[in-house]
């Protein structure tokens, strides 16, 4: 009979725990969707680029930072969201993390929204793309931008709502 009761009381601790993680692991995911292209846009591969990659900056500092730093970044900031939800993560200063975590997250966010609402002016004619950036929103990769803005939501989201469960708990104790 306590075997029963042991087995029912850690099932639900599991799922407790599935509950409470899996935001950190899609934040996760969506850090590393965002760090891949980046890796071959730097190895000069244009797949997925948001618009025209022959324009684009190639074999400059600008360039380095554009892709090789934003790929390593966001591989950091994967690792950031699984450190809010694996046992490892409570080796670190939860409130640190959290506080970083929901200033990365409101950021992110907030970026994403900002395209969205942009591209939304621009559908409805309330402004009108610079000169310098009207053939690059007018190639037909920049649709690309729907999806890795989209992902830039998705990602703050995640890591805000990972970041809140892991401050929420009383105790600090992540199964898996």
């Amino acid at each position: 009979m306590t075997t029963v009761t042991a087995s029912a009381t850690a099932s639900a601790r599991v799922r407790r725990g599935w509950r409470q993680s899996w935001p950190g692991y899609v934040a996760a995911g969506a850090a590393l969707a965002y760090a891949a292209p980046h890796f071959w846009w730097g190895a000069g591969i244009g797949a997925t680029f948001p618009g025209d990659f022959a324009s684009a900056p190639h074999g400059t500092w600008e360039a380095a930072i554009g892709y090789w730093v934003m790929g390593a970044v966001a591989v950091s900031g994967a690792v950031v969201a699984l450190g809010l939800v694996r046992p490892w993560g409570r080796r670190l200063p939860r409130r640190t993390l959290c506080a970083l975590s929901l200033t990365a997250s409101v950021g992110m966010t907030l970026w994403g929204f900002t395209y969205f609402a942009m591209r939304g002016l621009l559908a409805a004619g309330r402004v009108v793309s610079a000169p310098a950036f009207a053939a690059k929103d007018a190639h037909p990769q920049a649709a690309w931008g729907l999806f890795w803005y989209g992902l830039f939501v998705l990602w703050g989201l995640m890591l805000g709502l990972a970041a809140w469960n892991r401050l929420r708990r009383d105790d600090t104790v992540v199964s898996g």
